[in-house]
């Protein structure tokens, strides 16, 4: 993926020349071959609200999977003690640069004129935290985004502020230790926020929300410099409230996305576009079936990585160790306990560890597969005259037998995965009403009942 363009043909170079081969993979021209994203978290009644730098990695680029159980990986430990909005740079000697709002939890009445700073050679580790001071102002600095900008020589850092309206404000530096002077970016006539920015093909990408009409839009320009973007597409909106626009290039070949970050109806959820073209105005909505960020993640940033980071990200954090059940017709709901009832929920919600699920060996198989809650360890979905409960384990014949499935492959999609009853083998789990019963189900079944018995097994 070329989210940030540079050229390290001479730093590879003279890299095989030294025999130094401690130097990032990205720094010996690797090809990107999967995604790390960034972010913090939050759900509706804050239940997961954790305002630290938290990382997933994906093949795709379109699912992920969180690391470190969803923790933080790093928290700031100055200004506010907390972060949003953490924006993952690649710079000029494939190194990384992590920056983000200094901002814990929701008072965006509070103003920090700083952004938390932290290096890292692969992001295993990360180390020279600081932050930096971008203006003098009694405003914001909030939202972060960085680009090489190779006609100064030196990296722009651009950002969300307020001189009288809100407008984007960009700061030249060398290092991520000093800064320019502040001046404006880009300022439209109207309020506006979040803005991302890449370059490709020799033109700069600046997308944002334009705070008139709540909607994200692109604008475009041949230089990158200040005040030289013009706006380029049609405002797209998804759900009720949407920012952070989130502009990624498939490492693929295959296109562009740009993920939004709603907070309406709810709070917390994503949606996705993606398009052929960038410098056109066709982005289409994806349908969420094919697509599932971290869990609860809000406001991140995605850039490419190569194969040896991928894999040392996995190893160094490692992953869940739970597992969620995302329906395959309605993609926008998981399956949860409630009342210790199995539903179909519309994600987000709370409490949000009801759909974390522990996929353990089946309680009368070993070779099947029973569902222990995350936040209840003693209880296990189990069927109970085909309705499908959350229940204590009883350590009967009849319980373990209850609580046991088969992996199938999807009924309805083969590369998703059905699960059939143990003790009623021709009945499978299913949705009906959004509640979660066994039925009798078979690959000559409707379509309509197929796709309710289809899950994709997701962290």
């Amino acid at each position: 993926m070329t989210r940030r363009a540079f050229t390290l043909g001479a730093l590879s170079t003279a890299a095989a020349a030294t025999g130094v081969l401690s130097l990032p993979r990205a720094a010996l021209a690797a090809p990107n071959t999967a995604y790390v994203m960034a972010y913090f978290t939050e759900t509706p009644q804050f239940q997961g609200a954790d305002y630290g730098l938290h990382l997933g990695v994906s093949r795709d680029g379109l699912n992920w999977t969180p690391l470190n159980q969803n923790n933080p990986v790093v928290t700031p430990t100055a200004g506010q003690l907390g972060l949003r909005d953490p924006f993952v740079l690649r710079k000029q000697d494939g190194t990384f640069v992590v920056l983000a709002t200094d901002l814990k939890g929701t008072n965006f009445g509070l103003n920090s004129q700083y952004l938390h700073v932290w290096d890292s050679f692969d992001l295993t580790s990360f180390t020279g935290y600081r932050r930096i001071r971008m203006h003098t102002l009694n405003t914001h600095t909030w939202a972060p985004t960085a680009f090489w900008d190779a006609a100064r020589g030196q990296y722009a850092i651009v950002y969300s502020a307020n001189n009288g309206q809100d407008v984007f404000l960009v700061n030249y530096t060398s290092d991520f230790q000093t800064v320019s002077s502040p001046q404006v970016f880009f300022s439209p006539g109207f309020g506006i926020l979040d803005g991302d920015v890449v370059i490709d093909g020799g033109t700069t990408y600046l997308y944002y929300k334009n705070l008139a009409n709540g909607n994200l839009y692109g604008a475009r320009s041949s230089t990158g410099a200040p005040n030289s973007f013009t706006t380029y597409t049609s405002g797209l909106m998804q759900g009720t409230g949407i920012e952070a626009p989130l502009l990624v290039k498939a490492i693929d070949g295959s296109g562009w996305r740009l993920w939004g970050d709603s907070y309406g109806p709810v709070n917390n959820d994503y949606y996705a576009w993606s398009t052929t073209t960038i410098g056109g105005n066709s982005w289409t909505p994806m349908n969420q079936r094919d697509y599932t960020p971290p869990m609860n993640a809000k406001h991140g940033s995605m850039i490419g990585i190569t194969d040896a980071e991928y894999n040392g990200l996995i190893a160094r954090w490692g992953t869940p160790n739970w597992v969620r059940l995302k329906s395959s017709n309605l993609p926008d709901r998981y399956v949860r306990h409630a009342d210790n009832v199995a539903r179909l929920d519309a994600y987000p919600f709370d409490p949000y560890q009801d759909q974390m699920w522990r996929m353990v060996p089946g309680l009368a198989d070993s070779t099947g597969v029973s569902f222990q809650s995350v936040n209840y360890p003693g209880s296990y979905l189990r069927h109970y005259n085909y309705e499908v409960r959350l229940a204590a384990n009883e350590n009967t014949s009849v319980f373990r037998a209850d609580a046991t499935f088969y992996r199938t492959a999807g009924l309805a999609d083969a590369a998703w995965t059905s699960f059939r009853s143990y003790n009623f083998p021709t009945r499978y789990l299913r949705h009906a009403n959004y509640m979660l019963r066994i039925d009798p189900l078979s690959g000559s079944s409707s379509a309509a009942d197929r796709q309710d018995a289809t899950f994709r097994i997701t962290p």
